[in-house]
């Protein structure tokens, strides 16, 4: 309920000393009026500064005890009859606050021990709870002290917390029952709430200590403020959080850099050399000793990836497929792969310059294998008793019947291999000079000769087939002149003057007349060309026709080819090589071609007749 408030009187005045003689018994309760608020309940309200008119008094006496007068409480007694007002009583309706004020009882019953705590804490810049949380009972502060923390008589007197709210024996009417303290403008019913017996502190001299205690703490130490503490706890979980990271990334960072050198991983090893059974193995091109190791210990052939590496001892092994044996020590199979006559290698071929497809024999009566055989012998390979490879039959077939899409045919030789359906030699000069890893014993004919022929394809390409080819012939004809010129001499210093023999005399109409050509189709190849195999009627006899054989009469390499592609200048018609060293005669004369070949008839590198 509010009450009303009342302009103070002016002071009084004393006229003569009072000496009371007899005991005052007061005989029934006394009423006491409702405080009314003034700005004096601030934290700067001094008691001193106003006073009381006694006619507005209801009261003169809090308990119905009897006191003693003769007890006075000052020599000097105050003639009541003196006082002269001098100043009226006005009503006033007071701005009441929106919140509770430090120091001022609440207002309305709803202003609780939480709300009146909630306030100090936000005026006190104290967390909430936080003054419940400072009453430190063993802590003793004197209420004599608290005025220096803000909260003394003034604020938080005994006229502000009558016993109304304490009722403790403590508390007597000689503490609260004085003219100084039991001022109308306290409104103590409205302190005595229930929660104040029933809360948290016991006697008023533990409230006091708790907010003694708590006000001496943020004075002496501003860093404990709550925005403090909450920085501090920040800053200490973000130091924890940092802190932790750090740890992650260093047990992180340890155990990769331990995984990486190995030192968890298993050392099993097998001992015997012999092995348990076989096993085709491809290691790609270009893989480290710790790839070949995994791979290696993935198909059983050793116990672990680290037993491989210390036996391979920083060796470098090459790549490609290998017959081996299961469960076999490390070291066995570091010299099996590493074997230097290829004994355990399977799928690899090395395509000499020139060479054909079919085989040939030779004068003597050996036979140099072509690329067929090549492959087929690099393929077959017993596996347990289990024969896998591909024969020279079943690339023929594949090389005669098969597509240009399934063979992989580069576009810009199509058209010849197509005008040779039947003819597995369609497809002579597609497959490039030298060596060939990785040919894979599982896969058919057909596709064998797909994987070389792309890959060729991109060779010559790569040797500026497309890009950079000066002769003025097609990129397949470029292929057929190139496979000429390397099989008319043996030394590539004279491959672009036979390079320019060819373009004169294709330019004149004239045949070629190469022995090459004829010797393509013999059954047997011999320098010395047999007038039969001159004669011979076939599409490669350039005796018989003019112009370019239909295919290359065999591997071309590189030197040929950019010779071919960039032809000497010249007038050249005509050449013949005279001696075992290679001299080759170049003349666009043919008597003086005539006298060449005695020469080399004289050398007996020829046979004459």
């Amino acid at each position: 309920m509010r009450s009303r408030g009342v302009r103070a009187p002016a002071p009084v005045e004393t006229t003569a000393p009072v000496e009371t003689t007899a005991p005052v018994e007061t005989t029934a309760p006394v009423e006491t009026v409702p405080a009314v608020p003034t700005e004096s309940f601030q934290h700067d309200h001094n008691p001193t500064a106003a006073t009381i008119d006694p006619s507005a008094l209801e009261t003169t006496a809090v308990d119905t005890t009897a006191v003693d007068i003769t007890t006075a409480v000052d020599t000097t007694a105050v003639d009541i009859t003196a006082v002269e007002t001098t100043d009226t009583v006005e009503t006033v309706e007071p701005e009441w606050p929106t919140e509770p004020v430090i120091g001022t009882p609440a207002v309305e019953s709803e202003w609780s021990e939480a709300a009146w705590r909630a306030d100090a804490d936000r005026r006190s810049g104290v967390a909430p709870g936080a003054l419940v949380a400072a009453a430190d009972p063993t802590r003793t502060t004197d209420r004599r002290d608290l005025g220096a923390s803000g909260y003394g008589n003034s604020g938080h007197g005994d006229s502000g917390y009558g016993d109304s709210g304490y009722r403790e024996p403590g508390y007597g009417t000689t503490a609260f029952d004085t003219p100084d303290h039991d001022a109308p403008d306290i409104d103590a019913p409205d302190h005595d709430a229930p929660e104040y017996d029933a809360g948290g502190f016991d006697t008023i001299d533990d409230e006091d200590r708790a907010l003694a205690t708590l006000d001496d703490d943020i004075i002496d130490h501003p860093e404990r403020t709550p925005a403090a503490e909450r920085r501090r706890r920040r800053r200490r979980i973000g130091m924890i959080i940092a802190a932790s990271v750090l740890v992650v990334i260093v047990v992180t960072v340890g155990l990769i850099g331990a995984n990486m050198a190995g030192l968890f991983d298993s050392r099993k090893d097998f001992t015997n050399a012999a092995g348990t059974s076989d096993v085709l193995v491809h290691i790609p091109d270009n893989s480290s000793i710790k790839q070949i190791g995994t791979i290696l210990t993935d198909d059983d052939v050793v116990g672990s990836t680290r037993a491989f590496i210390d036996a391979a001892d920083g060796a470098a092994l090459p790549g490609g497929y290998y017959k081996l044996r299961t469960e076999i020590p490390a070291k066995t199979a570091v010299q099996m792969i590493s074997d230097p006559d290829s004994t355990h290698r399977v799928g690899r071929i090395v395509v000499p310059a020139g060479l054909q497809l079919d085989s040939k024999k030779l004068p003597d009566g050996t036979t140099t294998s072509g690329i067929f055989q090549m492959i087929s012998n690099q393929t077959a390979v017993q596996i347990n008793g289990d024969r896998i490879g591909v024969s020279v039959e079943q690339l023929q077939q594949a090389a005669a019947d098969a597509s240009v899409t399934e063979l992989g045919i580069p576009e810009w030789a199509q058209s010849a291999v197509t005008g040779l359906a039947g003819d597995h030699r369609r497809i002579e000069g597609l497959i490039a000079p030298g060596t060939w890893e990785s040919i894979d014993p599982h896969q058919s004919a057909t596709a064998i000769l797909k994987y070389l022929i792309t890959e060729s394809a991109h060779r010559y390409e790569q040797w500026g087939l497309l890009t950079n080819n000066q002769s003025s012939l097609t990129p397949y004809q470029t292929m057929v002149a190139a496979s000429l010129v390397q099989g008319e001499v043996n030394q590539p210093a004279d491959y672009a003057k036979v390079a320019r023999v060819i373009l004169n005399r294709l330019a004149k109409g004239q045949e070629l007349q190469f022995d090459s050509t004829a010797n393509y189709t013999a059954a047997v190849t011999d320098i010395d060309v047999h007038s039969d195999d001159l004669k011979a009627d076939t599409p490669w006899n350039t005796y018989v026709h003019k112009g370019l054989p239909p295919t290359p009469i065999g591997a071309v390499d590189e030197q040929a080819l950019e010779a071919m592609e960039h032809p000497a200048d010249g007038d050249w018609l005509y050449f013949v090589t005279v001696d075992a060293k290679g001299t080759t005669l170049f003349t666009a004369d043919f008597d003086q071609h005539r006298r060449n070949i005695s020469k080399a008839c004289a050398n007996k590198f020829i046979t004459c007749r």
